[in-house]
C-alpha cells in the first residue's frame, strides 16, 4: 500500500489523543520496585564451540518479573579486557533471543551487546528460551490481549519490567560501561526501547526503530494489520471494554514513556507502514522529551523500514553519543 496516514508536514506536528493515568510514575515505581526484591541473579556463561573466532559469546540468565528467568546472550569482541559501551538490544513481536550468530554487528563495531529474550514469544520468527510462567484471563491469540482487564495483569507489564532488569543485568558486566549504555530495538524491540528510556534516567542514547505500543488510540483505529488488530478484534467479542481496555494500554503507551526520554535519541520511521502507522511513531517521537533527537524517514518502506540502512545510520551517530 502507498501513503495511507497523515502526510508528512502534520505527522511533524501530530499529537496523540492518548491520555496518560494519574498513578503512571507510581504503577511504574511500585512495579519495578517490587521486581528488585528479588536478586538479580545474573549469570554470563561463556559458550564454546560455537565455531565464531572474532567474538566472545556469553549465554545469559537473569531474573526478571517476579524473580522468573529470563535468558539474553552477551556478545563481545574476542580478548576483550577493558569495558566498552553497551548496546542493550530487545526483539520484534513473536521472535526470540535466536543463536548466537544473528548478534554479529555490534561486536563487529567494538560494542558490547546484550540481547534480551522475550518471555512467552520466540516461536513466530525466531527462536527464544524464555517461558512467561503467569496465566492470564481469555484473551485472542497472540500476547497484545494477555490480561489486558488490568494494568497489573497485563502481559507487558512483565516484558517492560524485564527490560528494565536486562539493562541492570547487563550493566553487571564487569566488561560492560554502565555509564554509557543504549537501549536499541526494532517494532516491539523499539517499543520496549522507548519503555527503558522513560523508566532507567541514566542512559547514554537511545535508538527505537519503527516502534510498535505507541499511541494505543489511533493504532487500533487506523490499521487492520496485527498485533495491533489483536486488540479490535478482542473488543470486537468482549462488547462495551473499550474504555476499560484502552485505559490499561495507556499505563504501556510508548508516547508517554517518551515524555519522560532523558537520553539523546535516534528513532526511524517508515510512511507506508500499516504495522507501526507512522502517525503512532510520529506520536512517540513529537512526545520525546530529550532535545537532542532525530528521526530518520524511509518514504517508500512498509514496516522493514530501514533495516541496514537504518543499521548503518546507527554505526555512524551511536558510537559519537556513547564517546566510544
Amino acid at each position: 500500500m502507498a501513503l495511507f496516514d497523515l502526510p508528512l508536514d502534520e505527522l511533524h506536528a501530530y499529537r496523540s489523543r492518548s491520555v496518560e493515568p494519574e498513578d503512571f510514575d507510581a504503577f511504574w515505581s511500585g512495579t519495578l520496585d517490587e521486581a528488585r526484591t528479588h536478586d538479580l541473579d545474573a549469570r554470563f556463561e561463556l559458550c564454546a564451540d560455537l565455531g565464531l573466532t572474532t567474538v566472545d559469546v556469553y549465554d545469559v540468565t537473569f531474573a526478571g518479573f517476579g524473580g522468573h528467568p529470563v535468558k539474553g546472550w552477551f556478545v563481545i569482541p574476542a580478548g576483550t579486557t577493558e569495558p566498552l559501551p553497551v548496546l542493550v538490544e530487545f526483539i520484534g513481536y513473536g521472535g526470540g533471543r535466536s543463536l548466537p550468530h544473528a548478534h554479529l554487528l555490534w561486536a563487529s563495531a567494538g560494542m558490547a551487546h546484550f540481547v534480551m529474550d522475550t518471555r512467552g514469544q520466540g516461536s513466530g520468527w525466531a527462536p527464544g528460551d524464555t517461558a512467561d510462567p503467569v496465566g492470564s484471563g481469555p484473551s485472542l491469540a497472540g500476547f497484545m490481549t494477555q490480561g489486558i482487564e488490568d494494568p497489573a495483569t497485563y502481559y507487558f507489564r512483565r516484558v517492560i519490567t524485564d527490560a528494565v532488569r536486562a539493562v541492570e543485568a547487563a550493566r553487571s558486566h564487569p566488561l560492560a560501561d554502565a555509564s554509557r549504555t543504549a537501549a536499541i530495538g526494532a517494532s516491539q524491540g523499539g517499543g520496549l526501547a522507548l519503555a527503558v528510556g522513560g523508566l532507567v534516567p541514566d542512559l547514554a542514547a537511545l535508538a527505537p526503530d519503527v516502534p510498535f505500543l505507541c499511541d494505543f488510540p489511533r493504532a487500533t483505529r487506523v490499521t487492520d494489520r496485527k498485533p495491533y488488530r489483536e486488540i479490535g478484534d478482542y473488543l470486537k467479542t468482549h462488547r462495551g471494554r473499550a474504555e476499560q481496555t484502552l485505559r490499561t494500554l495507556s499505563y504501556f503507551d510508548g508516547v508517554h514513556f517518551a515524555a519522560r526520554g532523558s537520553a539523546p535519541a535516534l528513532f526511524s520511521v517508515a510512511l507506508e507502514d500499516q504495522t507501526c502507522p507512522p502517525s503512532t511513531v510520529f506520536a512517540a517521537y513529537n512526545a520525546y522529551a530529550h532535545a537532542d533527537k532525530e528521526i530518520e524517514v524511509y518514504e517508500y518502506n512498509d514496516h522493514e523500514g530501514g533495516g541496514p540502512f537504518q543499521h548503518a545510520t546507527q554505526l555512524r551517530r551511536l558510537p559519537r553519543l556513547l564517546k566510544a
